[in-house]
C-alpha cells in the first residue's frame, strides 16, 4: 500500500472514531421529533400550570411514543436512566410520600411547573446545554402527554 492509501485509511479511522465517541457520549445533535397529538383534547395556546391528562389512557399512549422519540436517548428506555440524565421515574417521588393531601397537591403543582418549564426552555450548565429546549417543537399537548407517561413509570421505593 502506498503512503496516500495509508493516509486515507488513517483519516477514515479518525472520522469513524469521532463518530463512535459522539454516539457513546449520548448527547449530540438530536433532531427533536414532532409528536402526533391529534387524538388528545386540545389545550389552547396558554400553558396550563398542571397536567390536565394525568391518568388519561390515550395521553399515556401518546406520551410513551413522544418520550421514546425525544427523551429516551438521554433519559433511558422506559424512563430508566443509564446515568446520562436524571431518572425521570423519580421526578415527583418526594410528593408521593407527603402525608398532607394539601402539601402533596402543592408539591405536584410545583413539579408540573418545573417539568414543563424545563422541557420548554431546556437546561444549561456553565453555558452548555444539558437539555435542549423543545419550545416550538413539542406542543403543550405533547409535553403533558409525556408527563402522563412519566407518571405511569413513577417509582417510590428506590
Amino acid at each position: 500500500m502506498n503512503r496516500m492509501g495509508s493516509l486515507r485509511i488513517g483519516a477514515v479511522a479518525v472520522v469513524l472514531a469521532a463518530m463512535i465517541a459522539q454516539a457513546a457520549l449520548g448527547h449530540g445533535n438530536v433532531t427533536p421529533q414532532v409528536v402526533d397529538t391529534r387524538t388528545l383534547k386540545p389545550l389552547g395556546e396558554e400553558w396550563l400550570k398542571t397536567n390536565p391528562y394525568s391518568g388519561d389512557p390515550e395521553a399515556l399512549r401518546v406520551g410513551a411514543s413522544g418520550f421514546n422519540q425525544n427523551c429516551a436517548r438521554c433519559h433511558g428506555l422506559e424512563a430508566i436512566s443509564g446515568g446520562i440524565a436524571p431518572d425521570l421515574r423519580k421526578l415527583d417521588r418526594d410528593c408521593v410520600s407527603l402525608a398532607s393531601e394539601e402539601k402533596k397537591q402543592a408539591c405536584f403543582l410545583e413539579i408540573d411547573d418545573y417539568f414543563q418549564t424545563t422541557v420548554r426552555h431546556g437546561r444549561t450548565q456553565n453555558g452548555v446545554y444539558k437539555m435542549p429546549p423543545f419550545e416550538g417543537v413539542l406542543s403543550q399537548e405533547a409535553v403533558w402527554a409525556i408527563k402522563t407517561y412519566l407518571e405511569s413509570r413513577r417509582v417510590t421505593d428506590e
